[in-house]
């Protein structure tokens, strides 16, 4: 593909393709930005999405502007938002904004990114200066944004803060000059008002390029922690692994495009396949792509031991009897909250009850079960993925 198609393969909105044609046509190195707020410790594979679109332009030779959002947190980002999002500290904030760089160059050329927290300038801000930004939108321009208002037409309260976001998110553009910013479809309001601002202080006006939200793991809503449908970079090979073979053949599909780049033709060339080894090879990679190739093939080998030859896997923690239990019998829900290996002890009780609780390979599915201190070593599964070993 031509440099021009590479960059804008799997754009969804692009102001303006012509643009950037001209913009590339200058023979510099182009300052591509991408802002992330740190509301969380992980990125997500939904993060990858335009990780992957801010590589292109990297191995193209132009330059990455990672702008960590530490003081726009503090505001809390509207887009797709149907309430106001929680405020954080700026200890939270601070303790995320740490993760979220390492994570950055698992997909990022670490020679060719910038990284920008936006508290630089600010944090140098006085009212007098937030006050003129505030002059450069209007109430009516805000309205028009799909999510504030559906907010307004049904009494959804939206504070002034929430108002400024854009702004604040656009004067990034201007400090950092930038050429091009990325983001998901939910951003595209966001980016065009960087336009207008680098418009307003006399500088060229950014590219705007945005991909498309990638579907979680439900196969329903877009990939969010809020949601719990999400794969983070910072999942074990093992979960990340499990994660993706738990996804629909459809939505199977969007990853290959999204997350491995593939064309439509070369998607139409996976299906020609089964989709079960299409899915593992999805898996396989992307594990990979993240934890190293020994992982990827590793977690492969597992999987199919486990699922295709109905074996236990090889490897699975280990707990002593007294870790989890201080009196010689200990009800079966407990067990399993005590090893640490559940989001909670509700989702413990919830796979129980559901019958998705074996011991020894004989199922379980009374949560009170009296479960006494084991003369030989047993093993717990819990699901399709997850086992642990209990010792005397």
């Amino acid at each position: 593909m031509k440099p021009i198609d590479i960059l804008c393969q799997n754009a969804a909105d692009l102001h303006s393709r012509e643009e950037l044609e001209k913009r590339l046509a200058e023979g510099r190195p182009l300052r591509v930005k991408l802002g992330v707020d740190p509301t969380r410790p992980d990125l997500t594979f939904g993060h990858m999405v335009v990780f992957n679109k801010l590589r292109q332009f990297q191995d193209l030779g132009h330059e990455a502007v990672l702008i960590i959002g530490d003081f726009t947190t503090l505001i809390g980002d509207p887009s797709g938002r149907s309430s106001t999002r929680p405020v954080l500290t700026k200890e939270e904030i601070e303790q995320n904004a740490q993760t979220y760089v390492e994570q950055a160059y698992q997909v990022l050329d670490r020679t060719k990114t910038s990284v920008r927290f936006n508290s630089e300038w600010f944090g140098q801000m006085g009212f007098e200066d937030c006050l003129g930004l505030a002059r450069k939108m209007t109430v009516a321009r805000m309205l028009e944004r799909d999510d504030f208002h559906k907010r307004y037409h049904s009494n959804t309260p939206i504070s002034i803060i929430e108002f400024l976001y854009p702004l604040v998110q656009g004067y990034d553009s201007v400090m950092v000059d930038a050429d091009v910013e990325l983001g998901g479809t939910d951003q595209l309001f966001n980016n065009l008002v960087g336009r207008q601002l680098q418009r307003d202080a006399g500088k060229p006006e950014q590219i705007v390029m945005t991909l498309p939200l990638l579907v979680g793991t439900d196969g329903v809503k877009k990939m969010s922690k809020s949601q719990d449908n999400y794969i983070a970079f910072n999942d074990t090979a093992k979960d990340m692994f499990g994660k993706i073979m738990s996804i629909s053949d459809e939505v199977m599909w969007d990853y290959y495009r999204l997350l491995l780049l593939k064309t439509p033709a070369e998607i139409e060339e996976l299906k020609a396949g089964h989709p079960m080894q299409n899915k593992k090879n999805l898996a396989r990679t992307l594990t990979a792509k993240i934890h190293g190739e020994e992982a990827g093939t590793r977690e492969l080998q597992q999987f199919e031991q486990v699922f295709s030859q109905h074996q236990r896997p090889d490897e699975m923690p280990e707990f002593a009897w007294s870790q989890l239990a201080e009196q010689d019998t200990q009800t079966l829900v407990n067990l399993l909250a005590g090893s640490g290996l559940f989001g909670s002890k509700k989702e413990a009780r919830r796979l129980i009850e559901q019958g998705s609780v074996k011991i020894d390979d004989v199922k379980q599915d009374q949560p009170m079960l009296e479960v006494s201190r084991p003369a030989e070593p047993i093993v717990i599964q819990a699901g399709k993925r997850k086992f642990f070993r209990v010792l005397a």
